[in-house]
């Protein structure tokens, strides 16, 4: 039975991208076994795989309040840290397949030092050719602060140490040896320039996220308005107070309001009964049933709502959600709001304005049938399978992507 080790970190953003592809993996015979904190022991046992447990050094909150230095030096920090966890979780048990989410990088200096092969799943845009020329002065203009040095030399430093063939930061988490993008092709930057050898676009794969749960629209609800800023971006009493108040009187609408872990429900006040609030969704469901989404613009939330065809009020807080929130507006299916200065009448004309434009329900249905064409679990296992080397120690088939 083939080995696949599915190497990630604790956040959802990272983990529920993969969760299908590794019940599907496991579907069709192989062994998975999935490394990651072991507070995802019940996720993980739920696709089928079994838990390689390693101790994450990230906070719980990935440093959301961090300026983008001190980010990508937590996450450096815990890629040193995961790298001899894994080497002695997987010493006596070699995968056939080392399967990464971008975080989890360690695994392809694993896989290179042991001559195992790799695929990167990455959960947001890829690079495309001519990507490093146009991020040149960014990343100038961060190398010439002593802290951005300090992380660029010590990121070159520990790959060099590890005998990585490539040791470039960027360059080593951008450019891998092969790679699924788990994302739909309409919000990748440069679609058409991005290298099909390396990458394949197998889209959002929602397909049987059964262990998110289940969401039935209530009785009497004519339409309903999912509101999340997804994960970690959840402190905003503020702004689910203005949310209340522009979409709890609106006649017809049914609003699911999540708020996260941060903020007690208790601080939004009163609450009518079209509005039901929680600290955690089964978001696929919820948009399966949905007729607009109010989103931080999370790659996954966009993925999600282009996927569920729904129109979207995009709520930018941090990091890609700006880019994406401009894209989904360029795609024609949503507005750009900002959640610190919006309006309650602004919040209200935007929803109604998004969906009652036929122009509106006709990008949304199309990207819809478009995103949904491109993706597909079955596609990315078979890719996944391509890479698998058989007795002779050569793939089983072609692994051109």
């Amino acid at each position: 039975m083939p080995h696949v080790a599915m190497v990630s970190i604790p956040f959802h953003g990272h983990v529920n991208p993969s969760l299908d592809l590794v019940r599907a993996l496991v579907a069709r015979g192989h062994r998975v076994t999935y490394a990651n904190d072991p507070s995802w022991a019940g996720t993980v046992r739920a696709t089928g795989a079994e838990l390689r447990p390693y101790a994450s050094t990230l906070p719980g909150d990935g440093g959301a309040d961090l300026d983008g230095i001190d980010q990508l030096t937590l996450f450096l920090d815990d890629a040193i840290a995961m790298l001899p966890q894994l080497r002695a979780a997987y010493a006596d048990d070699r995968p056939d397949l080392f399967l990464y989410d971008i975080a989890g990088s360690p695994a392809r200096l694993l896989g290179s030092a042991w001559g195992i092969p790799s695929v990167q799943l990455t959960p947001t845009f890829v690079p495309w050719n001519g990507y490093e020329v146009e991020m040149a002065p960014a990343i100038e203009a961060m190398r010439a602060g002593p802290r951005g040095a300090d992380y660029y030399r010590r990121f070159t430093e520990w790959l060099t140490a590890q005998g990585s063939p490539i040791t470039d930061g960027p360059t080593f988490l951008g450019r891998p040896d092969r790679g699924l993008a788990l994302i739909p092709r309409a919000l990748q930057p440069h679609a058409d320039l991005v290298d099909r050898d390396v990458f394949s676009f197998v889209g959002p794969l929602l397909g049987g996220r059964s262990t998110s749960g289940s969401w039935s629209r209530p009785a009497g609800a004519e339409k309903v308005l999912l509101v999340s800023l997804g994960s970690a971006f959840t402190d905003r009493p503020g702004f689910y107070r203005r949310c209340i108040a522009a979409f709890g009187g609106l006649p017809g609408w049914h609003t699911v309001l999540q708020i996260g872990r941060s903020v007690d429900p208790a601080a939004l006040g009163d609450v009518p009964a079209s509005v039901e609030i929680h600290s955690w969704v089964p978001q696929p469901a919820i948009l399966a049933e949905a007729d607009a989404f109010v989103t931080h613009a999370g790659m996954g939330g966009s993925s999600e709502g282009l996927f569920h065809g729904v129109p979207m009020i995009a709520a930018p807080q941090a990091a890609d959600q700006f880019a994406n929130a401009d894209r989904l507006a360029a795609l024609g299916v949503a507005r750009v709001i900002s959640s610190e200065t919006v309006t309650t009448g602004e919040l209200r004309s935007a929803l109604l304005a998004l969906t009652t434009d036929p122009a509106v329900a006709a990008r949304c249905a199309e990207l819809s049938r478009q995103v949904r064409a491109e993706s597909g679990v079955e596609r990315a296992v078979d890719l996944v399978e391509a890479v698998l080397p058989t007795a002779h120690g050569r793939p089983a088939r072609p692994a051109r992507f």
